[in-house]
């Protein structure tokens, strides 16, 4: 799944609902994925593979070595988050709207107090390839992509079978 088809599938899913259904900001995505905590996981300061589904062979912190099942698992295989939000953590990379920016450093101050607004140009035609944001780990990554403040990125364009993404649905009115 590309930064593009998961672009394309929301347009068409607003076209069909008449509702906005969009990718969450990079910052939307942290904030529903820490579910009101400050610890690195929404679970704690660890994580196991009874909670998440990552690379067991690569835990994080002291957390004891677990299964590896090298396959994304349906979204309610594990417990959610506080706020009732399942896979924050693992199974599948989640494509976020923002282009990829490596450090917080020149993001501006409208966009750092309006967590909704994308930072970078979302008029990317499909040859457009520029890095985007992908948020919380997957099946084939360690504990330590899954944490809820880890930031990866790849081309728009790119197509992986752990790449996946969230949708943002607005309210009717």
């Amino acid at each position: 799944m590309s930064w593009h088809e998961a672009r394309a599938f929301c347009v068409k899913l607003s076209q069909q609902t008449g509702r906005e259904a969009r990718l969450p900001t990079e910052a939307e995505w942290e904030y529903a994925c820490r579910a009101g905590t400050t610890t690195p996981f929404a679970f704690g300061n660890t994580v196991t593979t009874d909670q998440v589904n990552y690379d067991g062979n690569y835990p994080y912190g002291d957390a004891p070595k677990g299964k590896y099942r090298e396959v994304t698992v349906n979204v309610d295989s594990f417990q959610p988050n506080a706020w009732g939000i399942y896979q924050m953590h693992g199974n599948v990379w989640e494509w976020c709207l923002d282009e990829w920016h490596d450090s917080y450093a020149d993001k501006p101050e409208n966009l750092k107090k309006q967590g909704n607004l994308a930072w970078g140009d979302l008029n990317a035609g499909d040859n457009d390839d520029r890095y985007r944001l992908l948020r919380g780990g997957s099946w084939d990554s360690g504990a330590w992509d899954c944490r809820a403040a880890f930031r990866g990125g790849e081309n728009a364009r790119v197509q992986d079978d752990c790449f996946g993404f969230r949708i943002l649905i607005a309210s009717s009115s």
